[in-house]
C-alpha cells in the first residue's frame, strides 16, 4: 500500500491568485512522499504541493508587484566595468521593465511575437527577459556560442520577429543567415546601447518603422504606461512564456513550449522546499551569483525565482577561472547554482594549489576526513547512525582554517548552499562539500520540466540520489526502466513551426517520458543512471550504463572529461582527456614539462597514475562492466570542436565519429 503523510497546507493565494510569502518563517516539515510499491520495489513515488497554483497573471507581473509590496528591496545588483556592484531596488526594476516594454511596444511588436535574446550572462539579459513578457511577448534564447547554421534554425524556427545580441560579432553572425529569417524585422546590439535605444522608442524619441535605429518614417508618438498594463493584461498562466532550444546531443535542437505556469509551479516548490537557500535563515539576506548560461532553462529558473523571491541576483558573464574567482570574491553570494563540472574544479584547484605549496598529502587528508564527516552527518539526518564522532570533529575542526575555509573562499567565502544539476555529482564530491561545510542540493530534470523536477530534501539528503520529486510533482519507473515525469512544470509541447503552437509530448495520463534511465530506492529517492540511447551493449549482451564510470573517473584532479565506449565490443573501454590545470602541476612535479602533448599520452608515470583511477572507477561496478583500456587524448572535448553541447553534456555520436581510430586501437 501507498505511504503517505499529510501535507502542510499551502500559503493562501494574495489577491492576484499568486501564492507568494514574503517575510522569514519557519523551515518547512519534510514532505514524505507517497510511495506505490509493486512486488517490493517502489515504482512511483509522489510528493504533494508546497505551493498554490497561480490562477491569474503571468511572470510580467512580478516586478510590479514586488514594486508595490517592497519598493526598497534589493532585487537585483548590476556589475559595473570597475568590477564593483550597484544594488537595483524593486522599484527601479520595476520602472526599467517598463521603460524597456514601451520601448519593444514602439518598435511595433505585438503580443505573441518572438524576441530572441543571445547574449551570455547579463543583467541586460533579465531585464529584457521580463520586459518582454510586459509587454506580451515570448523570449526565445539563444546560446551565444552557437554557430551560424544552429542560430539560423532556432530563428526562423521560432519565427523570431526582433533579436538581441550582446555584441558586434553575434551581430554579424546574425546578419549573416537573415536572409533566410523572413519574420526577424529587428536586431538590437546591447554594447552598442540597446537597451537605451528601446527605452527613448518608448519615450517617443527618433523615428520609427523604417529602421532600428530610428529610421527616416515619421516621429514614433510616446507610448503609455497603460499600453504596458493592458499587454499584461492579456497574459494568463496559460500563456506561453518562452520557447527553449534543447542543446541538442543528438539531431536539431527542438523548442520546449513553457509556460508562465510552468515557471510558477517550479519556482514557487522550489522556494518553499529549499528554505535556507531562498530565505535568510540568518542576518545576512540570500543572495546568489549567476554565472551558468542564461539560455539553459536551470539559469533562467533561478534567475525568474530569484526575482519572484526578491533574492538579490547579481550576473557573471565570464567563467573563465580568473574572471569568475574574482566577482565571487565581489559578490559574496550566500547560494550558486552549478554543475558538477564546476565542483569538479573547485576541488581540483584547491588540490593542485596544495601541492604547488608541498601540502597535497595534507590535502588529501582534509579530503578523507570532510568526505567521512559529511557520509556521518547526512546518515544521521536519514536516522542511520549518531553522527560525526568526537573525534572526527576534531580532525574537522583541524583541517577548517586549512583546507576548508579555502574551498568556501573560492566559492566567494559566503557560500552555504550550492544548487547542482545537469549531471550526477558523485558521492564522495558531495560528501565532501558537505564536510567542507557547503551543503549541496543536487536535482534532477530536463527543458521539457522547466528544470528541476526532483531535489533532494533538505532535511533528508541522500548521497548518490537526485532526491525526491519536487512538491506538486511524480515519477514513474516504466517497465523498461525508463524514467517518466508528471506535474505542473511539465511543458506544454514541442514547437511546430508551421502551426505556430506547441504539439503535447505526453501520455494520455500526462506522463513525460524523459529518455532517461533510473530507479527508485526503498524510500522513494531517484537514482539516475543513464540515457537509454546511451545503453551500451557489449558483444557478450552485457549492458553497461556509462554514465556513473564517467562521473567517478572525471573526478580525478588529472581527468577532464571521458567517454566509456563499447557497443558490441568485447568489454568496456575510455577516453581521456586531461585537465590543463591539474596536468600542468603534475608535469612540474614529474619533471616532464619538455614532453610534448603526444609523448605525454603515452607516458608511462601518467599511465599508470590514470590506471589508479580508473581500477577505483572500476570499485562501482562488476567485473564484466569495467572499463579494461583507456585512451589518453592529446586534445580535449570542447564545444568549439563540436564534443560538447553549451550545458558541457557530451555529443557522443560526434566524440565515436572524429576518434574512431583511437576507439579501434583499443579493441586491437
Amino acid at each position: 500500500m501507498p505511504e503517505q503523510t499529510a501535507a502542510p497546507r499551502p500559503p493562501a493565494p494574495t489577491p492576484d491568485g499568486a501564492a507568494r510569502p514574503r517575510t522569514p518563517a519557519p523551515a518547512p516539515a519534510v514532505v514524505e512522499p507517497v510511495r506505490h510499491v509493486v512486488d517490493g520495489v517502489v515504482r512511483e513515488v509522489s510528493v504533494p504541493p508546497l505551493a498554490a497554483p497561480v490562477e491569474h497573471g503571468s511572470l510580467a507581473d512580478v516586478p510590479f508587484r514586488n514594486a508595490a509590496e517592497a519598493p526598497d528591496d534589493v532585487v537585483l545588483s548590476r556589475r559595473q566595468p570597475d568590477g564593483s556592484w550597484t544594488d537595483v531596488t524593486a522599484a527601479t526594476f520595476a520602472d526599467e521593465v517598463r521603460a524597456t516594454a514601451k520601448g519593444l511596444i514602439a518598435y511595433g511588436l505585438r503580443p505573441g511575437d518572438r524576441l530572441a535574446i543571445m547574449a551570455r550572462t547579463s543583467y541586460e539579459w533579465t531585464l529584457l527577459d521580463f520586459a518582454g513578457w510586459a509587454a506580451g511577448l515570448v523570449t526565445v534564447p539563444v546560446y551565444p556560442t552557437s554557430s551560424a547554421e544552429q542560430t539560423r534554425h532556432i530563428l526562423q524556427d521560432a519565427g523570431v520577429a526582433a533579436c538581441a545580441v550582446e555584441n558586434v560579432e553575434l551581430a554579424r553572425l546574425v546578419t549573416g543567415v537573415r536572409d533566410g529569417l523572413p519574420t526577424l524585422e529587428h536586431l538590437w546590439q546591447f554594447d552598442a546601447g540597446a537597451l537605451s535605444q528601446l527605452v527613448a522608442a518608448g519615450r517617443g524619441d527618433g523615428r520609427g518603422a523604417s529602421g532600428d535605429e530610428g529610421g527616416e518614417g515619421e516621429p514614433r508618438a510616446a507610448v503609455s504606461d497603460e499600453a504596458v498594463e493592458e499587454r499584461r493584461a492579456l497574459l494568463t498562466p496559460d500563456t506561453i512564456a518562452t520557447l527553449i532550444y534543447t542543446s541538442g546531443t543528438t539531431g536539431r535542437p527542438k523548442g520546449c513550449v513553457l509556460t508562465h505556469a510552468n515557471f510558477f509551479a517550479e519556482v514557487d516548490n522550489n522556494t518553499e522546499l529549499l528554505h535556507p537557500v531562498f530565505r535568510s535563515v540568518s542576518t545576512e539576506p540570500a543572495s546568489t551569483l549567476l554565472f551558468l548560461p542564461l539560455a539553459h532553462v536551470f539559469g533562467r529558473m533561478v534567475a525568474v525565482g530569484c526575482v519572484r523571491a526578491r533574492v538579490r541576483l547579481g550576473h557573471a558573464p565570464s567563467i573563465r577561472t580568473d574572471d569568475l574567482l574574482a566577482d565571487l570574491a565581489g559578490f559574496r553570494p550566500t547560494f550558486l547554482l552549478a554543475i558538477p563540472y564546476v565542483l569538479e574544479k573547485v576541488y581540483n584547484t584547491g588540490r593542485a594549489t596544495a601541492e604547488k605549496m608541498r601540502r597535497a598529502s595534507s590535502f588529501d587528508r582534509a579530503a578523507a576526513i570532510a568526505v567521512r564527516w559529511g557520509e556521518a552527518a547526512i546518515d544521521a539526518r536519514n536516522g542511520h547512525g549518531p553522527g560525526p564522532g568526537l573525534g572526527l570533529r576534531a580532525a574537522r575542526a583541524l583541517y577548517d582554517p586549512l583546507v576548508y575555509r579555502r574551498i568556501r573562499a573560492a566559492l566567494g567565502g559566503h557560500v552555504r548552499y550550492v544548487i547542482c544539476g545537469g549531471s550526477p555529482l558523485g558521492r564522495r564530491l558531495g560528501a565532501f562539500y558537505t564536510g567542507a561545510g557547503v551543503e549541496v542540493y543536487e536535482g534532477y530534470g530536463l527543458t521539457e520540466t522547466t528544470a528541476a523536477h526532483t531535489v533532494t530534501p533538505p532535511l533528508r539528503p541522500r548521497l548518490g540520489t537526485v532526491g525526491w520529486p519536487l512538491p506538486g510533482t511524480a515519477v514513474r519507473i516504466a517497465d523498461d526502466g525508463e524514467v517518466l515525469l508528471k506535474g505542473d512544470q511539465v511543458f506544454r509541447g514541442y514547437w511546430d513551426a508551421e502551426r505556430r503552437a506547441a504539439v503535447p509530448d505526453v501520455s494520455d495520463d500526462g506522463w513525460f517520458a524523459t529518455g532517461d534511465v533510473g530507479r527508485l530506492d526503498d524510500d522513494g529517492y531517484l537514482v539516475i543512471t543513464g540515457r537509454k540511447k546511451d545503453l551500451i551493449i557489449t558483444s557478450g549482451g552485457k549492458n553497461i550504463a556509462p554514465a556513473p564510470l564517467e562521473d567517478r573517473l572525471r573526478a580525478h584532479p588529472l581527468v577532464q572529461q571521458c567517454l566509456v565506449v563499447g557497443d558490441d565490443r568485447p568489454y568496456a573501454a575510455a577516453l581521456v582527456t586531461l585537465e590543463p590545470d591539474g596536468i600542468a602541476h603534475w608535469r612540474r612535479t614529474h619533471g616532464k614539462e619538455a614532453l610534448s602533448a603526444a609523448e605525454l599520452t603515452a607516458d608511462e608515470d601518467l599511465l599508470r597514475e590514470l590506471q589508479g583511477a580508473v581500477d577505483d572507477t572500476n570499485q562501482l561496478v562488476s567485473r564484466a562492466e569495467s572499463i579494461r583500456r583507456f585512451a589518453v587524448l592529446p586534445t580535449d572535448f570542447t564545444e568549439e570542436g563540436g564534443h560538447l553541447t553549451p550545458s558541457m553534456k557530451l555529443r557522443r555520436a560526434a566524440i565515436v565519429r572524429d576518434f574512431a581510430a583511437e576507439i579501434d586501437e583499443l579493441y586491437g
